[in-house]
């Protein structure tokens, strides 16, 4: 390697809400000579950085592009909606869509649900994050509904949340450029799907060695074969082995 190279490292990009955390402790046990960088990014700028090349893989939510993107779908989460302390919906253990019908539910501009239809009422502006969002929350303004991730990453005393029963769910991923597949990413994708660190992880395999003959086997006198008679006698009698049936030997007769 000559000075001008720069050793070896791998950027791993993730959005709110993901906490990388487990899979980055395997990595540097695994792989300790090659630094792995984490590098937080908007759920809306994810896809940019990595087709930019600012990150060798990231985490992502669904759905991807998979026209130059990889993606490796992990997880589902549950969707629940935000509310006060002292809101109605604190008193149960889940809610419905149909339960929100009478609440001013934010919608900010950086919401990760695919939406069919928006339950509740619209509040006059959508706020521009979700952070913005839990803030309008807290000061009465309506509620919000988000992927639980994103619910515990915002948490603030005075706020709690409950499960969205029928709402859209939102799926995490690992995403990589297609053309960019390299050792690295391939060892960081052996890392999410759980294989051991004596697996192929995902690379291509030696050719297998073909395996010795084994040598044969030597008849065992007690294993039942037939043994070849030791004399030249029939094993069907006492004749000549060249003799049909075993027939008695003789005088040969003179002839008249």
């Amino acid at each position: 390697m000559t000075g001008s190279e720069a050793p070896p490292s791998f950027r791993l990009a993730y959005v709110p809400g993901v906490t990388p955390a487990k899979w980055v402790r395997i990595w540097n046990e695994r792989l300790p000579d090659i630094p792995l960088t984490l590098v937080p990014v908007s759920t809306a700028e994810a896809f940019g950085l990595l087709r930019d090349g600012g990150a060798d893989a990231g985490f992502v939510r669904l759905p991807v592009d998979r026209t130059d993107l990889s993606a490796i779908p992990l997880y589902t989460e549950t969707t629940v909606v935000v509310v006060p302390k002292d809101h109605i919906v604190a008193a149960v253990d889940e809610v419905s869509t149909e339960d929100l019908a009478d609440d001013i539910v934010l919608h900010p501009l950086d919401d990760t649900l695919d939406w069919e239809r928006l339950p509740g009422r619209p509040a006059i502006e959508r706020p521009a994050t979700t952070a913005d969002a839990v803030e309008l929350v807290a000061a009465g303004i309506g509620v919000l509904v988000v992927p639980q991730s994103l619910a515990r990453l915002h948490h603030r005393k005075d706020l709690t949340y409950r499960p969205v029963t029928d709402a859209p769910e939102s799926r995490v991923a690992l995403s990589w450029p297609q053309d960019e597949t390299t050792d690295m990413v391939e060892d960081f994708i052996g890392i999410v799907r759980g294989r051991t660190v004596n697996s192929s992880r995902g690379r291509t395999p030696a050719a297998a060695q073909p395996k010795p003959k084994a040598a044969p086997k030597r008849s065992d006198p007690g294993s039942g074969a037939r043994r070849k008679p030791a004399t030249g006698k029939s094993p069907r009698g006492g004749g000549s082995a060249g003799s049909k049936g075993g027939a008695k030997r003789g005088k040969p007769r003179r002839r008249p």
